[in-house]
């Protein structure tokens, strides 16, 4: 790991910093002003950088912006007094990692800079993951077989009818489609069949002559022959008129069609590939669908799986949607933390992957951090995981949830990020009275003390393990002071 690098006039802060960050095994390299720090990045960089505002030789505003300019994901913590708190607030918002007032407490300190440590090391990580972004994202099996698909499909002009959820990315596997078949060099052309009136369908779909109806003042191609020697994507087939449909079963059949108005025949050199969010077969049994299209249409049939059907992906896909909202709004991109995601998953998702693009849009814009934890999601999905904590009173549910590694692991709902229920409360204290009631009916003589040491020893062991091993975070955690889960280690025989 790189060094944890300190810039501040002032040697006591420094001197602090470095002696606390030592305790915690994280190196450290210091600098008394901004100019210094500069000449440095020349030849190395930094985990983390912890810049105080107001310097002689340089302002910490000005060495943010540089650093910025040079490594866009490096984090850097600005530390100010109270007085500066406004430029602070300008600072976070150019892109620091957090700001850290004066006088600040030591032990929260080291806390923050080791979340910035994590935060830098994951990213890097998924960096090094992402750094070719494909076209289409999915571990799932049931993405894997439409990828299969894809390339089964790519040396073939067949026909394709692509089903799935609003939202599930039907133009998505089009494109992919188009890009690796052998018209991957002609145009692309895509048309939404429900978000067009019934009368300019036609119109759209087939071009007219001028003079044909009124307002046609020019000859106008339609989309068939702008995907000429392409593709043609008809979006929501299910919602095409069905006098229409009459019309494109001509030109899916004998590979010609007329213009509005027209009365020469054009040949069509297109691959037709056709989207629907609908039951086709019962269109057609309703009559409002014609059954000889949805044979020549559904030759080959490629259904996508709605989001809740693969959660696995939801952790990858969300940090790509993060990574493409901050490109978009030319922000530094959010991080979402691991028990954020992990709620995310949780969620059922009915737009599909739009509506989990939206929710990272509204969280580049919303989320006030730069790290994004549970109680930045927006309301439905709070409410969602404590309806599911609420489903779980009887006991201490265990959810499969997709993590960053796309594995599913056990996740508590009662876990920190779910208010603890009060039914599994009441088991573990139902469990501490069995245990005090044998112990007071055996004349056991040391009742209080000795259940005391054990609860408060499995308290911290646990937030040492959640904090591996990290003494003052684990304090933090617990709520004490650094003094005493270090004299209550002692006291328990836990180091």
């Amino acid at each position: 790991m790189k060094p944890i690098w300190i810039v501040d006039d002032d040697q006591s802060i420094r001197f602090v910093l470095e002696k606390a960050l030592a305790r915690e095994d994280l190196p450290v390299r210091s600098f008394t002003n901004p100019r210094d720090v500069l000449t440095a990045l020349e030849d190395d960089a930094p985990q983390v950088l912890v810049s105080d505002i107001r310097m002689p030789g340089g302002s910490g505003i000005d060495l943010l912006t540089k650093v910025k300019a040079r490594y866009p994901g490096l984090p850097v913590i600005i530390m100010t007094a109270y007085s500066d708190l406004d430029s602070a607030v300008s600072a976070f918002q150019s892109g620091a990692f957090e700001y850290l007032p004066k006088p600040f407490d030591l032990p929260k300190a080291v806390a923050l800079i080791r979340r910035a440590v994590d935060e830098s090391l994951r990213e890097e990580s998924v960096d090094e993951a992402t750094a070719v972004v494909p076209e289409m994202l999915g571990q799932a099996p049931a993405m894997q077989d439409v990828f299969r698909a894809i390339g089964r499909l790519s040396q073939s002009n067949v026909t394709v009818l692509i089903t799935g959820e609003s939202g599930s990315g039907k133009e998505l596997v089009a494109r992919a489609l188009h890009k690796h078949s052998l018209r991957a060099g002609g145009p692309f052309v895509a048309i939404n069949t429900a978000a067009i009136p019934k009368d300019l369908l036609e119109s759209e779909l087939f071009g007219h002559e001028r003079g044909a109806f009124t307002g046609a003042q020019a000859t106008r191609r339609g989309r068939f022959e702008q995907a000429e020697g392409g593709t043609l994507f008809l979006d929501e087939i299910g919602d095409m008129p069905f006098d229409l449909q009459t019309r494109l079963l001509r030109v899916l059949s004998d590979g010609q069609f007329y213009r509005v108005g027209g009365h020469q025949p054009l040949k069509s050199n297109v691959r037709v590939i056709a989207a629907t969010h609908q039951h086709l077969e019962e269109r057609v049994r309703d009559g409002a669908f014609r059954e000889d299209l949805f044979h020549r249409l559904n030759v080959i049939r490629l259904r996508l799986p709605a989001l809740r059907e693969r959660r696995e992906d939801i952790p990858a896909l969300a940090r790509h949607f993060m990574q493409r909202s901050a490109k978009e709004l030319g922000v530094e991109s959010k991080r979402l933390s691991e028990i954020a995601l992990q709620q995310i998953a949780l969620f059922d998702f009915p737009g599909n992957v739009r509506q989990l693009e939206n929710l990272c849009h509204w969280l580049t814009v919303m989320a006030p951090a730069q790290t994004i934890d549970p109680k930045d999601l927006p309301p439905e999905i709070q409410a969602h995981v404590h309806a599911l904590a609420a489903q779980s009173a009887a006991g201490l549910a265990v959810l499969p949830v997709a993590t960053a590694a796309s594995t599913p692991v056990p996740v508590a709902l009662t876990a920190p990020a779910v208010a603890t229920t009060s039914a599994s409360v009441d088991a573990w204290l139902d469990g501490l009275e069995r245990e005090a009631r044998a112990l007071l009916e055996q004349g056991h003589p040391q009742v209080w003390d000795d259940l005391t040491r054990c609860f408060e020893g499995r308290l911290i062991q646990t937030a040492l393990a959640v904090t591996k091993g990290r003494r003052i975070e684990a304090a933090h955690k617990l709520g004490i002071g650094r003094n005493t889960i270090t004299r209550k280690i002692q006291e328990l025989g836990l180091e």
